[in-house]
């Protein structure tokens, strides 16, 4: 995954545990689908000691169809509430078909969909918590005879418990589930992932 790096505090840059660090690279490394365009963005400061985050918006035709964000949490001493030393926050937001917004099924839907990429791409985790929400907007006034749209917005945590160095699995199962909740077909098995262009796009501005 080709990302635009910046540097902000609390990215673990200037004495980071060793540990964080190969997080880290290996976040930065994961290979993502060519719809996903992803950059680094500024991490949360008070909620651990050392953080990273990233910020994606998956494009068909020019057009956004889905946005998220991920942040990898590490406290070195532990918490208690994650049951270990790191964590991962994701967020996920999509378009979705109007006529979805009534289907009762749609929030457990929705957060198989998580489960489900988790799963595919090895990335091993426990204590998986969150929430799935459906947003129907409608238009009025002189703007009533605008079509209406939804979307789904899935937020979620979970401590990953393989090695630092596997967290790009993640990163690769948080790029599955913006592309799922878009709508987009799955990758055929054997096809490698093409490199986010994100940061190839970004460099021109």
């Amino acid at each position: 995954m080709v990302v635009r790096q910046e540097a902000h505090p609390g990215s673990g840059a200037g004495g980071a545990p060793p540990e964080f660090g190969a997080a880290v690279t290996a976040m930065r490394a994961a290979p993502l689908r060519p719809e996903v365009f992803c950059e680094e963005m500024p991490a949360p400061q008070r909620i651990a000691p050392h953080s990273f985050a990233l910020s994606a918006d998956v494009t068909v035709d020019g057009t956004d169809v889905a946005t998220g964000r991920l942040i990898l949490l590490h406290d070195p001493a532990g918490n208690d509430a994650w049951d270990g030393t790191f964590r991962c926050v994701a967020y996920a937001r999509a378009e979705i078909e109007l006529d979805m917004i009534t289907d009762p099924m749609l929030a457990e839907v929705g957060w198989s969909w998580l489960l489900e990429a988790l799963g595919t791409h090895g990335a091993d985790h426990a204590a998986a918590s969150g929430t799935v929400t459906r947003v129907a907007t409608d238009s009025f006034g002189g703007m009533a005879e605008d079509d209406g749209t939804a979307q789904i917005e899935v937020r979620a945590s979970w401590t990953p418990t393989g090695e630092p160095a596997d967290l790009g699995r993640h990163v690769e199962a948080w790029g599955e589930l913006m592309c799922t909740a878009a709508g987009l077909p799955p990758v055929p098995a054997g096809v490698t992932a093409m490199p986010s262009r994100r940061g190839q796009r970004g460099q021109g501005h």
